[in-house]
């Protein structure tokens, strides 16, 4: 449990990412920063959620990018 205490991933599920992910960029800006197919073509949060289940490097980018729009969104908030 003390590992997780800095995570700032711990407790968030897949669905919760995907989600937050477009709602802030949307299909189309999601689609160009990360390129995939579940994003690009007819993108919905079910095959989005199938695909980076199987693929832990997607999954990792989707992560990663999900870190930079919280970041990005504290950035916003303070200025």
């Amino acid at each position: 449990m003390e590992k997780q205490k800095n995570n700032p991933l711990h407790g968030l599920t897949l669905e919760t990412i995907v989600t937050h992910l477009v709602n802030y960029y949307g299909w189309e800006d999601l689609g160009s920063r990360i390129n995939i197919k579940c994003f690009n073509i007819d993108p919905s949060i079910k095959s989005s959620l199938t695909f980076l289940r199987k693929n832990l490097w997607a999954r990792e980018k989707v992560e990663s990018l999900y870190l930079k729009s919280l970041r990005d969104i504290a950035k916003e908030n303070k200025g």
